[in-house]
């Protein structure tokens, strides 16, 4: 394992050129001692690694050293053939690009090692559409994608969600984000970041002036805490349910991740009964209602009571009709 380590490590420094002890302990999930050890056996098996201290410093290769410890084992090339997005890839206008890429791969792996590969990408599939869902149309997608890679600014016509609906707006474009089959634009616009969804986006011009990305910016990082704020700001209200024992087993197939989470969180109980109180974000009593009616008599609202009461009104409706 240290092994493997060790190359990882070299191969990290050879990719990246420089990296900061916290950032390969980081990275390789260890500690920044070990990664100090790692480095000095490195350099008694004869790497040319060193150290460069000072804000701007970390570990670095003599310039002109490369590794030859590149050829990619059985599984290695599986899990390589298994990050293939061929949908995503033509969407961006890449799917020449990508076959070739692959078809260079396989040219390159040995006979018994290509195989292997190749079984893997005939029994694993990829699908990142949603069920029920047409996908979305993003005929701007393409040149988008070309104006974030080129760090083009783009004037883009837009329509959301609030008043007023449609917005001119020129941004300066710093990722692609596909996620359950939708594609998201991160552009910074009067030095904010904001989120664009591509299908709603109406009209595109690129234009010739460039710009610098956001210091640091990381893209992963970026849409997780996104993801975080996204659900506080829509979860606004609390409702207090009581759950019988099926209601909570049935919790993570009813309602989404963040909202299981709290309620699995806040669980009080079970009772005597077998009944079990949580504290759940809402978006708004309108939009609890139809979620809370899918658990059917294995949940009952607490509070608060204009949610109680609304629950009840399209309960005896919907006995008026079947009575």
């Amino acid at each position: 394992m240290r092994a493997a380590r060790l190359v990882t490590l070299l191969l990290l420094l050879q990719a990246r050129e420089r990296m900061t002890a916290q950032e390969l302990a980081d990275t390789l999930e260890v500690s920044v001692r070990t990664i100090y050890r790692d480095v000095e056996s490195l350099g008694i098996a004869g790497v040319p690694v060193y150290g460069e201290p000072g804000h701007e410093g970390g570990y670095r290769l003599l310039d002109g050293y490369r590794t030859r410890l590149t050829g990619l084992t059985a599984t290695e090339a599986e899990a390589l053939f298994l990050t293939g997005l061929p949908k995503a890839a033509a969407q961006l206008g890449l799917a020449a690009e990508a076959t070739t890429a692959q078809l260079k791969i396989e040219a390159a792996l040995p006979a018994d090692v290509r195989d292997r590969a190749r079984r893997s990408a005939d029994r694993f599939h990829l699908d990142s559409s949603t069920w029920y869902s047409d996908a979305d149309h993003t005929p701007h997608l393409s040149p988008i994608a070309d104006a974030t890679w080129n760090q083009q600014c783009v004037r883009i016509h837009y329509l959301r969600w609030a008043v007023p609906r449609e917005i001119t707006r020129i941004v300066e474009p710093h990722g692609l984000v596909l996620k359950v089959g939708v594609w998201y634009l991160v552009a910074r616009n009067q030095g904010r970041l904001r989120t664009y969804r591509i299908s709603r986006i109406l009209e595109v011009k690129v234009l010739a002036e460039s710009f610098d990305r956001s210091e640091g910016f990381d893209l992963a990082a970026h849409w997780n805490d996104y993801l975080i704020r996204f659900d506080q700001r829509r979860h606004r209200d609390t409702a207090t349910l009581r759950l019988s024992r099926r209601g909570i087993e049935r919790l993570p197939g009813l309602l989404e991740p963040a909202m299981v989470a709290a309620a699995q969180r806040t669980a009080v109980g079970p009772d005597a009964a077998g009944w079990t109180e949580v504290e759940l974000p809402i978006e708004s009593v309108e939009t609890a209602v139809p979620e809370l009616l899918k658990f059917g008599a294995d949940v009952e609202v607490v509070a608060p009571e204009e949610l109680r009461t609304e629950i009840t009104r399209t309960l005896r409706a919907m006995y008026r009709i079947y009575e």
